[in-house]
């Protein structure tokens, strides 16, 4: 799309009003979903020492995959109904809904209930991402996509930095509840600027037969013509240069040409994820143990959620003249690198720089290995490939609170929470390493292609 937007600029990414707009929402979309998720890690000390809940370490940490649980239930049905409702209403609706459940923890009476609203609110939360990143996807200019990708994953880290910087000033004077009230926001300030404003996605009306509103749509925003009727959903697009085209989607992904890679592109995003969410369920927690005040401690998660912003917009413009191989590689290992610095008695100093560190290393990895996978895999796979790398996935969000709970919970010294976060860096490194070139490839692996084959983030799962 966009392609005769650029024509005037010499063939350089543009970005027209639609694109600013529909990355505007869906960015800001993301950021409530980072506050949400991140919240939870800014609460903890506070929920277990809250009177009358008897909350444990180990219990804190299954709640905390309650959400995630909900998260992928949520993300793993969202492409059906997106299918049936379109990627406008299924974004409202999903911020809408874990909007309320947020809301709802802060009148919660018992770990019990609040594991409820949590769960409830992760079914929302679920289908925020993969309908966000498809809408924006497609919208956006393809010598743009990965730039876009990298914009609007570094959403979630700035939601966690909202999160830390809100835990700081409202837990102390107002407890934990305020928090969940402020989850409400997007409610109040996000959906009512999507439904005004927020269009639906052109290749969603005509696959729908709704050609009068694809129209109304392309003319309103100045998209030709040519564009939104020769456009094609990705997974209906035939690929090229591959050997496994009569093959199905999930098939061709575990076919002989593909497998190697599909294995380590699902143990890689579940890595990522077991350090992403460590990080942001359990740092305040094991800095508070390791000495540090409650201030300090959520400063840290602040830093990590800072770190993660700069490495996602850094590694997408590394990884355009580098490759996408030994960019994750090298991230994966400063993520390694950084926990390990954590777990020694250094100046605080050079720990909040550490845990930058590993915000690059971890949150940075996942969203670029996200954009590989898109790139790699021919058109039709590529919508399967990315759902099934984020659905993967989310098995390592939900191992990661509770395995850390049970180590916290077990007396061990806090460096053993660090040690478990830094050897999935390690094997991330050598995963990735072992990736084979792709069948057909004609230029290097992971760098975007200029003549629109970079394809937008499809309904991942």
């Amino acid at each position: 799309m966009h392609e005769k937007n650029s024509a005037g600029s010499g063939g350089r990414a543009t970005w027209p009003p639609v694109t600013l707009l529909v990355l505007a929402i869906c960015g800001t979309a993301i950021v409530a979903d980072g506050y949400d998720v991140v919240i939870y890690g800014a609460v903890i000390p506070s929920l277990l020492h809250e009177h009358g809940w008897g909350l444990t370490p180990a219990g804190a940490g299954l709640i905390g995959s309650l959400a995630l649980i909900g998260m992928l239930i949520g993300a793993t049905t969202v492409g059906t109904l997106t299918d049936m409702v379109g990627r406008r209403r299924m974004l409202i609706g999903c911020l809408t809904w874990f909007s309320v459940m947020t809301g709802l923890c802060a009148i919660a009476t018992s770990p019990e209930v609040f594991g409820i609203f949590r769960f409830l609110a992760g079914l929302g939360l679920g289908g925020v991402l993969p309908t966000a990143s498809a809408l924006s996807g497609e919208y956006s200019h393809p010598k743009a996509r990965n730039l876009v990708f990298a914009i609007i994953f570094s959403g979630f880290p700035v939601g966690g930095i909202i999160a830390a910087l809100t835990g700081m000033f409202m837990i102390p004077r107002f407890g934990w509840q305020a928090m969940f009230l402020l989850g409400l926001l997007p409610l109040l300030l996000v959906v009512p600027v999507a439904v005004k404003f927020l269009p639906e996605s052109i290749a969603f009306l005509r696959a729908k037969g709704r050609h009068a509103e694809a129209e109304k749509t392309a003319r309103r925003w100045d998209i030709p013509v040519e564009d939104t009727s020769t456009e094609a959903p990705a997974s209906t697009q035939a690929p090229a240069g591959t050997g496994s085209d009569t093959l199905s989607p999930v098939k061709a992904l575990l076919s002989r040409d593909y497998v190697v890679a599909t294995v380590c592109f699902l143990a890689m995003s579940c890595l990522c994820l077991f350090m992403i969410y460590g990080y942001n369920t359990w740092l305040p927690e094991i800095m508070g143990r390791a000495g540090y005040s409650a201030g300090s401690a959520l400063g840290f998660l602040l830093m990590f959620n800072f770190g993660a912003v700069a490495g996602q917009l850094l590694i997408s413009l590394a990884a355009d003249r580098l490759g996408s191989k030994p960019v994750i590689v090298t991230t994966c290992l400063l993520a390694g690198l950084a926990v390990v610095l954590l777990s020694l008695r250094l100046p605080t100093a050079v720990l909040y720089a550490a845990v930058a560190l590993g915000g690059v290393g971890a949150m940075g990895t996942q969203t670029f290995v996200l954009a590989y996978v898109s790139q790699y895999y021919p058109v039709r796979m590529g919508a399967t490939a990315l759902g099934w790398a984020l659905g993967f996935g989310r098995l390592g969000s939900m191992l990661a609170p509770p395995l850390l709970g049970l180590i916290i919970g077990a007396g061990l010294a806090y460096q053993w929470n660090f040690y478990a976060l830094a050897v999935p860096g390690i094997i991330g490194a050598a995963l990735i390493g072992l990736v084979p070139r792709a069948p057909g490839e004609e230029g290097q692996v992971g760098h975007a292609s200029t003549d629109g084959t970079v394809r937008s983030l499809p309904e991942p799962t």
